[in-house]
């Protein structure tokens, strides 16, 4: 492919690679894929710093969630360098003090149970009403937390925490800018979603049907071509 471009995709909290396993192949054709670590650094500004040490001189941006956090960031500190953005079911607010005393509950039963068990009292909060008793997509989110292990889980949940205030740089957001939605999506509802693509001149807003927030394995096919259209824009 001619003028191919890059893409780093960055994942959610206890999510992998195998979070956008589904979208690969679809979107290889594009350029090379790097999909970044974030588990090793308690903050998002060194989590960003990593990811750009490494990454291509300018590429597309895909975060989910988490990985949208870790997005605004690389924004704030290299906005040359995102020629695309991709942003999925997250949000562009900090935590409620509410959110945060549920993270610091997470973090001290992480350190006292099995990481499978987070993993099973998140799931139902992370997936639409419709998928809660599908123990195939459970069993694939306990492997990612088994990946993820409980100090990457701690680190992870640290730099959400402490994360700043995404609104306020919406407006500097150049680049083509694809913002998408899990209807059903209970942690960053629909509405989180329409005032990040609000704050962004030209974004374009997509909502899922029957999608939760894990949208790449909930609804890969609907996800990916809102993808490819994305890059092919």
């Amino acid at each position: 492919m001619n003028n191919e471009l890059p893409i780093v995709c960055i994942p959610g909290l206890l999510f992998t690679p195998r979070l956008y396993a589904e979208q690969l192949p679809s979107l290889w054709r594009f350029g090379p894929i790097t999909v970044a670590q974030h588990g090793l650094q308690e903050s998002v500004e060194a989590i960003a710093r990593s990811i750009l040490a490494s990454a291509p001189e300018r590429f597309a941006l895909v975060g989910l969630s988490m990985g949208g956090y870790v997005s605004f960031e690389i924004l704030r500190q290299a906005p040359e360098r995102v020629a695309k953005l991709a942003l999925l079911d997250t949000t562009a607010r900090p935590d409620s003090p509410e959110k945060t005393a549920d993270r610091r509950a997470l973090i001290g039963r992480a350190r006292s149970v099995p990481i499978r068990e987070i993993s099973d009292e998140l799931f139902p909060r992370l997936v639409d009403r419709s998928r809660r008793q599908d123990e195939s997509l459970r069993n694939l989110f306990r492997q990612m937390a088994e990946e993820t292990g409980v100090e990457g889980f701690i680190r992870q949940q640290t730099a959400i925490v402490n994360r700043p205030d995404s609104r306020p740089g919406l407006k500097e957001i150049r680049c083509p800018t694809l913002v998408l939605v899990g209807e059903g999506d209970e942690l960053t509802p629909p509405e989180l979603a329409a005032e990040i693509a609000d704050g962004v001149a030209g974004a374009r807003l997509v909502k899922v049907p029957g999608c939760g927030h894990a949208s790449t394995l909930e609804q890969p096919q609907a996800v990916t071509r809102a993808l490819v259209e994305w890059l092919e824009g």
